[in-house]
């Protein structure tokens, strides 16, 4: 009863992990074959993928208020980083609304647990832009996500190009517009990167899992550590999956223990005393 009792603990945390995943789509990841080459001198584009790489925490930006804000004073625990342009009409609004219906669904507390920036790789646009985008998406959340934990940053080329670079996220402009990954990415408070998430839309499954790993990065709680075993990374769609086999073998075998040892000791009666 007792191993019943703390395997029952155990079921709201994987429902809370399953919440809002129906009806749910991710889109695929786009290889750098994907994106066409103007010339020898073109710049690449696409994503390659920089895991338990580190983004250079030094480098400084502006938030939607104009205050420059050093990244090492916003990633102090796990972020969600979406690389976009404000002034996009496609993708870019398709992925931040996206992340902004699912954020509230996440059992996670914003602020303490984690927080969330959006980077402008626009040069040109400005704090006064990305207020307007800020405005947007927390109206798409209607006041069900904290505010404060959701900046919206710009910067200059430089400093850009060094975030972008560490990220193996790979753009070039077109005309007013870019061609550019449609991805975003998970680090731990030191800047390692973690995970990358594909698409425009969110599972909150996904985004939960991503920043338990960004939290074992540095901290590795016991929960962390159980959920971890529970659910597996799918590199191929790109999710995270239910390992149903490894669970399935887990309580099996812990069943049959359990039942051995009650076989063992738990049917023997004391000795009857004398005399009676």
């Amino acid at each position: 009863m007792g191993f019943i009792r703390r395997w029952g603990a155990w079921v709201p945390v994987l429902v809370l992990l399953f919440w809002g995943t129906a009806a749910a789509h991710v889109e695929g990841p786009q290889p750098l074959s994907s994106f066409s080459s103007a010339g020898a001198n073109a710049q690449p584009l696409g994503l390659t993928e920089r895991l338990g790489g580190r983004i250079p925490l030094d480098l400084t930006f502006r938030d939607e208020t104009g205050r420059e804000r050093r990244l090492s004073e916003l990633i102090t625990g796990p972020t969600i980083i979406l690389p976009v342009y404000y002034s996009c009409t496609n993708v870019c609004n398709y992925m931040q609304e996206g992340l902004a219906r699912v954020l509230p669904e996440i059992k996670l507390v914003p602020g303490k647990d984690y927080r969330v920036l959006s980077l402008s790789f626009d040069e040109r646009e400005t704090p006064e832009r990305a207020a307007r985008s800020k405005r947007m998406y927390e109206t798409v959340m209607r006041g069900k996500f904290p505010a404060g934990n959701w900046t919206f940053l710009t910067g200059d080329a430089a400093s850009i190009h060094k975030l972008t670079d560490a990220a193996g996220f790979q753009f070039r402009r077109q005309g007013n517009d870019f061609v550019h990954p449609v991805a975003s990415f998970v680090v731990a408070g030191d800047g390692m990167i973690v995970r990358y998430l594909y698409g425009t839309q969110f599972l909150a499954k996904d985004v939960t899992l991503a920043l338990i790993e960004a939290r074992q990065g540095r901290v590795g709680a016991t929960i962390s550590k159980m959920v971890s075993y529970c659910f597996s990374f799918d590199p191929k769609s790109k999710s995270y999956e239910f390992n149903l086999l490894r669970v399935s073998a887990t309580v099996i075998i812990a069943c049959v223990l359990a039942f051995a040892v009650f076989l063992v000791f738990g049917g023997k009666k004391p000795p009857a005393g004398k005399g009676q």
